[in-house]
């Protein structure tokens, strides 16, 4: 039976797959290399790059009349070796040996590779290296060079030069055409190279690039595919609903969509029937356990936070805030996945935007002292009212040594609400969120599971008062904001938090509820 898979390169015979291939345009790939073009994949970590690299090295090497010979060399043993170009050589040798051996059947290539001074002479390596591999036979070669940005310093700029002078004698004494492959783009490198004494640009240094393509997520109907397979060889159907949460909490991201569909259909324990649909309710669970686990894709994503240029694209999208990121902040934090490739600026997907708070505010959940039977009735409703007026007592009490420990202090209040209603929320219900640059605002929807089949909806909006901005109008423009979200969400009841961070306000001035509508909705106004 095949799995869904979430670590390493697909195997059509073990894993569901959407083919590699098919994510790229092969048309254009295939014309690059027949024109002899160097050129760049880049994509976010756990995306498939590796699978389309092996899928296309396999492609050209069952080719008809031996028209091409590709190898495929995965540079990161390399990194250890940091600015040490010798070491950093000698292990790139040894990978193109073995790839000489098991793929091409070229022993001699392969000692010759093992064989190599990559000390004596480090900069001329590679490219002596590659031309020998040429010219071991009269069928260009294609080299697939992976995580090429694993590499550091002085030992990436070594790689990028040699390719770049022999790029010249292509296609009979160097490689017709060569792939490098990374979560960036090679022109975005801001290589710091000891022995010149500078930063490099990775586009100085690789000049020849001819194209840069990205390999983007599942598409909807990709999801719908890989799901289908699951369908097809178990029996275990996904219910419409299902697959729409499926698509909605991962907009296609690769690794999430795999994650989602071995968590709902492999369970550890208990072992869910394959005779029993996967219900919207499924992935929802599903979610949260990869989330709990703090599984290592995760975990990686949420470790970069603590990076100040991530910071600095990340914070005030958390909290509403103006834009106060450069281009190449916004370049690095979209190439590693975080945010959407495309304009608005915006969290990736919902299971990424759910992360980020919780990682911000993981030690704060863990120290406040609130349980989930504290605001829930009799009848197991969720009293909303009481839970906001406990978190303005709490934000009285804690606000200044609790944002400052939020990390993000531009963001620290919001993150603050979020910590205190996912604490009480998450033991049953769950929280979704939006998050809006340069509102200064975060959209909040709780949803709690009722007694009558139907989950009540109650929005909480968080606007962020600060000096040089009137308080009336901020209300205001709050109102309008939390009707509008709640006729999207469908609420049953609408909520907005003002936090005042004006100077000189007394918490007698911060602190209030008032009951207030537009357009006919009642809407509580929590000052804090």
């Amino acid at each position: 039976m095949r799995r869904f898979n979430t670590a390493g390169p697909v195997r059509p015979d073990e894993h569901y797959c959407v083919p590699p291939l098919d994510r790229v345009s092969l048309a254009g790939v295939m014309d690059l290399v027949r024109s002899k073009a160097y050129f760049v994949l880049h994509a976010p970590r756990q995306t498939g790059k590796t699978s389309a690299l092996l899928a296309l090295r396999d492609l050209l090497n069952g080719g008809t009349e031996g028209e091409y010979r590709c190898a495929y060399i995965n540079v990161e043993p390399a990194q250890t070796a940091r600015e040490d170009v010798g070491r950093a050589m000698g292990a790139i040798a040894t990978e193109i040996a073995l790839e000489a051996e098991d793929t091409l059947n070229d022993p001699v290539t392969a000692e010759a590779a093992r064989g190599l001074d990559t000390t004596g002479r480090p900069d001329v390596a590679l490219r002596t290296l590659l031309r020998l591999w040429t010219k071991a036979s009269d069928a260009p070669l294609v080299l697939l060079i992976d995580e090429i940005d694993a590499l550091v310093g002085d030992s990436l700029v070594s790689v990028l030069r040699q390719l770049r002078a022999g790029y010249a004698h292509r296609p009979n004494g160097f490689p017709q055409s060569v792939v490098l492959c990374g979560v960036r783009d090679v022109r975005d490198y801001r290589i710091h190279a000891s022995s010149e004494k500078e930063v490099i640009a990775g586009g100085s240094a690789f000049n020849i690039k001819a194209r840069s393509l990205r390999l983007g997520d599942f598409t909807r109907s990709d999801v719908e595919t890989l799901l289908g397979q699951h369908t097809d060889e178990t029996g275990q159907a996904f219910a419409p609903e299902a697959l729409d949460a499926v698509w909605e909490q991962t907009r296609g991201q690769p690794w999430l969509v795999n994650a989602l569909g071995r968590e709902m259909c492999f369970p550890k324990r208990p072992l869910r029937p394959h005779d029993r649909p996967i219900s919207e309710q499924d992935v929802f669970e599903a979610r949260e356990m990869l989330i709990l686990r703090r599984e290592t894709h995760l975990d990686q994503l949420a470790d970069k936070l603590r990076e100040p240029r991530v910071r600095r694209v990340i914070e005030p999208l958390l909290g509403g805030g103006d834009e106060e990121y450069s281009d190449r902040d916004f370049e690095y934090v979209r190439d590693l996945g975080l945010v959407a490739p495309d304009p608005p600026l915006r969290v990736a997907n919902p299971i990424y935007g759910e992360v980020l708070p919780r990682e911000l505010t993981w030690m704060l959940q863990h120290r406040m002292p609130q349980r989930t039977a504290w605001y829930a009735d009799a009848g197991g409703d969720l009293d909303m009212d009481r839970l906001l007026a406990a978190f303005q007592d709490f934000f009285r009490q804690n606000s200044e040594h609790w944002v400052e420990r939020a990390r993000y202090t531009e963001a620290g209040p919001q993150l603050v609400l979020q910590a205190f209603l996912h604490r009480v929320v998450n033991g049953r219900g769950r929280i979704e969120r939006e998050y809006a640059l340069g509102s200064r605002r975060v959209d909040l929807l709780v949803i709690w599971p009722g007694g009558q089949g139907r989950a009540s909806r109650f929005v909480v909006e968080c606007k962020l008062l600060k000096d040089g901005r009137s308080h009336a109008r901020t209300v205001e423009r709050g109102l309008e904001q939390t009707v509008a979200y709640m006729d999207l969400c469908d609420a049953d009841a609408g909520h907005l938090v003002v936090f005042d961070m004006r100077k000189g306000r007394t918490w007698a001035e911060k602190i209030y509820r008032e009951e207030r509508s537009r357009n006919g909705t009642p809407i509580t106004v929590w000052g804090a």
